[in-house]
Order: structure tokens, then sequence, then C-alpha cells
């Protein structure tokens, strides 16, 4: 396990050369260097697992040296190894291949293909250090680093102003959320004299316990609002469907196995913490439910392929949210993973059918393109089963529906109705989740063609999509069992459900089972059989009105614009002038005043000079006499 620290050297020196090779290096070099770097450092992913298995699953710290020492605070560059880190590299390195090799192929012939996939590799790398650092400041390091990529790569196209609009709008909003998190530290360091993870965790309870709750409150507070900047959670959320302005891959790569799970990652690690504040892991449920429906709305009527499948990512992510906030750690890292492997799918997938289309990525100007090009039809279908639940064929079955059943069983354990009714939101998430999937296949797949579509060839194209396609059917979820021994060794609870429970907790996920399949049945009826009657309500008042507020994603967009745009573009306007600076120009206008007034004086007339000492005499001595009589 010495090897790990090659896990992030390889993609880090694949940036290195891809920025030195530049413009130098063909797109055939930039390639093998950009997916090399990735495969080697898979490939040290699973001989690191192999061992780590091997050796007892235990954990192990690699330390490479003292980052900086300050006052006391010494933070190393050091790589923690447990079940759970194994998990997230796994994840990153394995998926990220993938959609590598896929970009590999997606972004030959455009400019900058070198500068690409340094970025790539700085991404991944960056999400590396994050998922391994045994401290929060190397942690830290890696969070701020995939907020730069992002940046970097949402903004890709940068001669589109529209596009470095997006890219500015997903860096700002992730910045406030890392304000937070930042604070979190602070907060954490201050308690607790280190940024250790594992002494944190290891004295939570005892530290905790002599400080006002309020500490405890505001720390997990802190820590939340950070993990919502990076995984798009209400209030945070606005960056995510924007970011869809970059390539197709690097929507792959982001909204499926790096930068939006970071949050998820996050709040698992730190479950010590937030295990002190049960209100605030209910907050947590609360904000990614009302998260998966809000965005579930938003998906039902978008346009854009990419948003669609942005939307969707946001309302996955709420699930998550919505199982860690009910102690279902397990349950909400499973899904993490089946959604790492059935969205890098269906956003591999897209670029394929954007690229079919000559770039076209409206889905009503597309249409009957099941024949053209059947394997991605295949994809879509098998990723869109996942993504809706379908049952025991798909990989998103066997992860949704357990969340929904354990955050079910919460509410009978505890006897928190709370629990009960998020479960009854996440069954609406799946009934929404079911039509806007299936309404993106009818329309894209099926009907008349609107917009030529030439085939695809390729090993880097089906390749790593057929892969993804295996991983999103059984055989993904055949990988369930591994994963919950590898977090139970990492010390991440399992929700322990009483035997007496489960008969009520399988109707209740079978219940959701059924009310995404009548969501199927209800997208083929309104698209397919009811299609002009839908035509005719989306043009009437009442219709208009509710497709400008979902599409619009509830405004928060105009929300964020009225209460922090607007007057901070009203402030900047108003200091643009530096008022400052122009209370220190009084000192020259009233030199340059004096100076005026003095110099008018100089007439040469002997006159004026005697009248006017003679009255400045009589002045002092006015002046004089009055002193003396005081």
């Amino acid at each position: 396990m010495s090897s790990l620290f090659l896990t992030v050297l390889f993609p880090l020196l694949g940036f290195i050369i891809l920025v030195i090779g530049r413009e130098r290096f063909s797109e055939n070099l930039s390639a093998w260097v950009g997916v090399g770097a990735i495969g080697l450092s898979f490939l040290t992913t699973i001989w690191v697992g192999v061992n780590f298995v091997n050796q007892g699953q235990i954990d192990f710290t690699q330390h490479l040296w003292t980052w900086f020492s300050v006052a006391g605070l010494a933070p190393s560059i050091s790589f923690h190894l447990d079940g759970l880190s194994l998990l997230m590299m796994g994840m990153i390195t394995g998926v990220g291949f993938l959609i590598h090799v896929f970009a590999s192929w997606y972004m030959r012939g455009e400019a900058g293909y070198a500068r690409f996939f340094s970025y790539f590799n700085l991404f991944v790398a960056s999400m590396l250090v994050l998922v391994l650092a045994d401290n929060l400041a190397l942690l830290f390091l890696g969070w701020e680093g995939v907020g730069l990529c992002s940046y970097l790569l949402i903004g890709f196209y940068y001669h589109n102003p529209a596009n470095g609009f997006a890219a500015i709008k997903a860096f700002t909003v992730t910045r406030v959320g890392d304000v937070f998190l930042l604070i979190a530290l602070f907060l954490l360091y201050q308690q607790f004299g280190t940024l250790n993870i594992a002494t944190i965790l290891a004295h939570a309870q005892q530290v905790l316990a002599y400080v006002p709750h309020e500490t405890a409150f505001w720390i997990s507070v802190m820590l939340f609002l950070g993990a919502a900047g990076k995984s798009a959670q209400i209030p945070l959320q606005t960056w995510l469907a924007d970011a869809m302005a970059g390539p197709t891959p690097v929507s792959a790569l982001i909204h499926a196995a790096t930068m939006v799970t970071a949050g998820i990652y996050l709040i698992c690690r730190m479950h010590g913490i937030f295990e002190l504040t049960p209100e605030v892991l209910q907050g947590i449920a609360i904000i990614g439910a009302v998260t998966l429906i809000v965005a579930g709305c938003a998906a039902l009527v978008q346009t854009d392929i990419k948003r669609i499948l942005a939307y969707s990512t946001m309302s996955q992510l709420g699930y998550m949210f919505m199982a860690v906030g009910a102690e279902a750690y397990q349950a909400g890292l499973f899904h993490m993973l089946a959604h790492a492997f059935f969205k890098a799918l269906l956003f591999l997938s897209s670029g394929a059918v954007i690229l079919a289309c000559h770039h076209e990525q409206n889905i009503f100007k597309m249409g009957g393109l099941r024949k053209k090009i059947p394997f991605v039809f295949a994809c879509f279908v098998i990723g869109g089963g996942a993504l809706a639940a379908m049952p025991w064929i798909t990989v998103g079955f066997f992860s949704k529906d357990a969340i929904l059943g354990q955050v079910y069983a919460q509410g009978l354990m505890q006897q928190l109705p709370i629990y009960q009714q998020l479960y009854w939101v996440g069954v609406v998430g799946a009934f929404l989740t079911s039509i806007y999937t299936f309404r993106l296949i009818l329309v894209v797949f099926f009907g008349q063609e609107k917009t030529h579509a030439h085939a695809l060839h390729g090993i880097t194209y089906w390749l790593p999509l057929a892969i993804l396609l295996a991983l999103s059917t059984t055989l993904g979820a055949a990988l369930k069992h591994p994963v919950e021994t590898l977090l139970t060794t990492a010390h991440i609870p399992a929700l322990n459900i009483p035997l007496a429970l489960e008969q009520q907790i399988i109707h209740a996920e079978h219940q959701a089972v059924w009310i995404a399949l009548i969501g199927v049945l209800v997208a083929g009826m309104v698209w397919i059989v009811f299609k002009q009657p839908l035509e005719k309500w989306t043009q009437s008042w009442l219709g208009q009105r509710i497709i400008t507020l979902f599409y619009a994603a509830f405004g928060f967009d105009a929300l964020y614009q009225l209460l922090f745009v607007r007057p901070y573009q009203l402030i900047a306007k108003l200091l643009g002038h530096d008022p400052i600076d122009q209370v220190w120009l009084i000192l020259p206008v009233l030199v340059k005043s004096g100076h005026h007034a003095a110099s008018t004086r100089q007439t040469g007339s002997l006159r004026e000079y005697t009248s006017s000492i003679a009255f400045a005499a009589v002045i002092l001595l006015m002046v004089l006499i009055a002193i003396q009589i005081i």
C-alpha cells in the first residue's frame, strides 16, 4: 500500500506534461498522456485495494511531508486509506477513466485538445487529494482544486461569453459554500486544536460535550452548507444546470463521479460530528427532499437534453442527502456509486446523440433516433431505467429503493413522522423521475426524425458506454455487499432495522416501485396518446405559468439576482470612483485654491500692498487688545 501516493501522482504528472506540451503535442499524444495517466491511477487503485483487502482492511496512513507549521498548526501531506476512501478512489478513477476514454473520441478536432485533458487530469488529481486527505486542511486544498478545475472546464469554450458567465457563476456559488466550510474548519481547530480527521472523530463526543450545544450545532451547519455548495443542494443549487456550458464529458465527470459527490463524502466522513446534532441531520434530510422535488419539476419541462440530465443529477443528490440525514449513510453512499454508473452512461450517451445530430441539443429537434443509433438507444433505456429505478434489472432499483425503505424505517424506529413524510416526498420524486426520464427517451428516440443523424463508430466511443451499461444493470447491484463491507470497516454505520419492521419496509419499497412504474405509464400516455391535448394545455394561461415556473426551477436565479447581484452591482457602481480616494483629493484642491488665491494678490501695486499691511496690522492689534481684556 506504499504506492498509494501514485494514484494522485499519475494524473498530476499527466497535467504537468500536457501543460508543458500544450500546443506542441498532437491529438494522439495528448490522448495517450491524458487517458494513460488516469488508467495508471486506476490500476494503482486496484493494486492498493487488493493489498488493503488481503491485509485485513486495516486503516493505513501514508505520511509524505509536513505541509507547513504555524503556531502549533502543522497539517501534513498525508493520505489515509480506509474503506470509504477506497470506495471513492475506485469510483473516481474507474468511472473517470471511462469518461477520459470517451472524451478522447468526443473532443477530436476541437481546439485546445491538450488543454482539455490537462484540466481533466488536474480535476481527477484534486478529487483524489480531497478523498484521501487525512486532515481537513489538505481536504480543503483538494476541495478548492476541484472548484478551480470546474471553472476551467465549464468555461472551456471561452470564446462564447455565455460560457464564461456560466463558469463564473459555478465558481462564485460554490465559493459561498467554501466560505462556510472554512468557518467550520476554524471552529473545529478552536475546539480540538487539530485538523486531523481521525483525532477529531475520536474525541468529538468528549470535547463537544463540555461546550455549549450551539458550538456543535454551528459546526454541523457550516459543514453542511459547505457540502451543499459542492453538491448543488438548496440554497446553493443554482450553478449546476448552467454548468452544462462545458463539453459533455465535463458534465459526465462533474455530475457523476467527482465534484458533486464531494458533499456526500464530507458528511459521511464527518458523521461523528453530525450525530451530535440530530436537528441538523433532520434539516439535511428535509433540504434533500425539497431539492429533489424542485429539480424533478424543473426537469419535466426542459428542452435541452443536457439540462434535463443536470436537473436529474440535482434530484438524485437530493435522495443521497435525504439518506444521510436519516443516518442511512451506507444506503446513500451506495446510491452515489450507482448514480456514478448510470449518470455517466446517460451523459456520455447524450454526448453521442449531440454529435450524431450535428451538435443539436434541443430534444424536440431530434426524434426517431432509435434506428440510426440503436446502441445509444439501448444505453439510454438501461441508463434511464436505472435513473427511474426500474425493478430487478437496474442498479438504481437496488440503491434508490433502499434509501426510501430506510428513511421510512427511521420514521418508525424513532417515532418521528417527519421521516415518513419525507418517504412520501421521495416517492413523489420517483414518480417525477420516471416521467421526465421516459419523456426524454420517447421524444428523442421515437416519432418522426427532425434532424438527420449519422451513425457513430470507434472503440473509444462504444467501449466506455458498454462497460457503464453493464454496471448500470444488476451487475452493478452485485457490488452492494462488498461496498457495505468496506464501509463497515471504515466505521460508517449502517441503519439496523429490527426484524419486526422488515415486512413494512419491503411493502414501502414495493409501493415506491409501483408508483415509479405508473410514472412510466403516464409518460407514455401523455407523450404518445394525449400529445395534442398536452400541446393545447401548454398554450393555456395556467399551463404557460406553470411551465415558466418549472422551467426557471422556481425562480431561485431571479431571487438571487434581486437579493444579491443587483445590490452588489449598485454598490460597485457607487464605489466605482472610489469615494475614499475622492475625500483625500480635497487636500490638493485646498492647496491649489490657496495657491490661486495667493497668486492673484501678486499685482505689483504698492498702494494695495500698503493697505493690506495696514489692514492686517489693525486686525492683529484688535486681536491683542481682545486677549488683554479677557
